[in-house]
């Protein structure tokens, strides 16, 4: 055959093999048989050679785990568009006997390894490598980050095994000092002690992995690089490359109006927002918020947070919460917090809480028969909260989801109040048990590098014989139903969903539609159900010294009514340093 005749025949075997693989790609049909010890056959699909190079390679891997060592592939034939393949599958290998060797008992114990599946069982190689992975992984944590594991004196008797595990530990590594590489003032220590990654301890891969987690759940901190490790001298330096993040906030409008009650004088309203971050690079975080939209109506919060105190990883937070509803009630909460963090993405809180309710004005109630839905109380509770964080930023998330669940029981007590009739207390269980349970699960899916969808539930109730309108929960505004005032709902029982497509323009600026809806219940003051709804755009755009947001929407009820009469702006500019 000549040189021009072979390339002829090269070329036609190359293209007619190309010409029946792209039939095959469309609907392709792989046969295989197995033969030796065990013998059965199947049919499964193959979109294209590649897939049926995989298929193949994941069945001999099947049965290289199922102790079929020897398998191999030693027939193909094609016919129409099915590839018929047979399998060889040799002889099944076992275990004897797999002996711990020079490892570590209560490493063994850690890495999960039992014996009994090593003792006249299969020879899975899979469980192999797990164990090994199992072994590596467990001795990183414990100090020894360049440990290895082989299987020594390893013996065949006909078609079974048996062996001894052999470690070699390497040099015991501990922790040096951290290292901060970015501009972030931060104390090395309060971090240090914060990441549980301290001097002279041992070191440990899991730590440092978490480390990464626990900073991206730090509202004021950002990455600015990969973190980096260092071994010398048998010490490992951990570099966290970490900047500062603007987040402190100082915001605030005071509003000077003739006091339609008080003449020659003026009404003072406004609203002062005061929020300090990681002060003094410990962590401390305190906040300030108060408000006042009418002469009648305003209220306060302040909170502190005072992170690990006393050198544990307890957390002590404080806060104090002021409502005054025009003239009709006061009142107050205050609540202390013990928060402890024990994954980087899990944070657990117990706490005790205190809220006190006030009539203002009893004179409208001088002649009832009945307690009024509004009366002097007191409540001390006691409860739990459970948050977990999975954002790829805590501050301003793209993708991720972050949950929350409270609850709390104790006892409510109402108090005798002397400017009303003593007959409207006869009959009235003055002491009484009452719960609350509420919660919150909110979603970021990042779909490209422009569109995103921000998806939010939330729900709560609570339960006692005597519930007050001003102990209920306050709902509607902008952090909860959009398109209604502040605190526009009272509600026992609610749930509501908030879903917010946004396009990106910017790294963390977006334009955004939504829509809002809801289900609200009023057994107090005997309301219908209500299923209010509201819809509308708006714009968050982030600026080199703060966030501008601006929101028009337009919700309905049965108090309100769905019409562009009655559309609320929803808007701010929140500094930030």
């Amino acid at each position: 055959m000549t040189k021009y005749q072979s390339f002829i025949l090269i070329f036609a075997s190359l293209f007619f093999a190309c010409f029946q693989s792209l039939g095959q790609d469309k609907n392709s049909i792989l046969s295989y048989k197995l033969t030796g010890e065990i013998s059965k056959s199947a049919i499964q699909i193959s979109k294209d050679s590649l897939s049926r190079e995989g298929q193949l390679n994941s069945l001999l891997a099947e049965l290289y785990n199922e102790g079929y060592l020897g398998a191999t592939i030693y027939e193909r034939k094609y016919s129409n568009d099915t590839l018929y393949v047979s399998f060889g599958t040799g002889a099944k290998f076992n275990w004897i006997i797999l002996d711990r060797g020079n490892v570590d008992p209560v490493l063994l114990l850690k890495a999960g390894f039992d014996q009994r599946r090593f003792q006249n069982k299969p020879f899975q190689y899979k469980e192999v490598a797990t164990l090994f992975e199992q072994l590596i992984a467990q001795a990183e944590n414990e100090g020894f980050p360049f440990a290895s594991v082989k299987l020594d004196s390893l013996e065949r008797v006909e078609n079974d095994f048996s062996g001894v595990l052999m470690m070699d530990l390497g040099p015991k590594i501990t922790f040096d000092t951290l290292k901060i590489s970015g501009n972030s003032k931060t104390n090395r220590l309060y971090l240090a002690r914060f990441l549980q990654i301290l001097p002279g301890e041992p070191f440990s891969q899991k730590k440092i992995e978490q480390a990464v987690k626990q900073i991206k759940n730090l509202p004021y901190l950002r990455w600015s690089g990969e973190p980096e490790i260092s071994f010398q001298n048998e010490e490992a330096t951990l570099y966290l490359p970490i900047n500062d993040r603007k987040i402190n906030t100082l915001d605030g409008i005071i509003g000077f109006l003739p006091n339609e009650f008080e003449e020659s004088r003026l009404l003072v309203t406004g609203q002062f927002d005061l929020g300090l971050f990681n002060v003094g690079g410990k962590g401390r975080n305190y906040q300030l918020n108060w408000q006042r939209l009418s002469q009648y109506s305003q209220n306060l919060r302040v909170s502190a947070i005072e992170p690990m105190v006393l050198g544990s990883m307890i957390d002590v937070g404080a806060s104090f919460f002021l409502l005054k509803e025009d003239t009709t009630f006061l009142n107050r909460d205050f609540r202390l917090d013990f928060g402890y963090r024990f994954k980087s993405d899990n944070y657990l809180k117990f706490f005790g809480r205190r809220q006190a309710g006030d009539l203002l004005a009893t004179s409208g109630f001088r002649e009832i028969e009945t307690l009024p839905p509004t009366a002097d109380f007191r409540f001390n509770n006691y409860g739990i909260q459970y948050q977990l964080f999975k954002l790829d930023d805590i501050f301003l998330p793209r993708r991720g989801y972050f949950g929350e669940m409270e609850f709390a029981i104790g006892n409510k007590v109402i108090l005798e109040n002397t400017g009303l009739p003593p007959v409207i207390y006869e009959g009235v269980e003055l002491r009484t048990i009452q719960y609350y349970i509420r919660g919150e699960l909110m979603k970021h899916i990042y779909f490209n590098s422009n569109w995103g969808l921000m998806g939010k539930m939330s729900a709560g109730m609570m339960e006692n014989k005597n519930l007050l309108v001003n102990d209920l929960y306050r709902l509607g505004g902008l952090r909860s139903i959009r398109g209604f005032n502040e605190n526009f709902f009272f509600a026992n029982n609610y749930v509501y969903i908030n879903i917010e497509p946004r396009f990106y323009f910017d790294t963390y600026s977006y334009f955004m539609i939504f829509v809002d809806g809801g289900r609200l219940e009023n057994r107090v003051q005997g309301l219908n159900t209500d299923y209010p709804y509201a819809a509308g755009l708006g714009f968050s755009l982030e600026t080199g010294s703060g966030i501008f947001n601006f929101i028009y929407a337009m919700g309905g009820a049965n108090g309100q009514d769905f019409a562009l009469n009655l559309s609320k702006i929803h808007f701010g500019y929140t500094g930030r340093f």
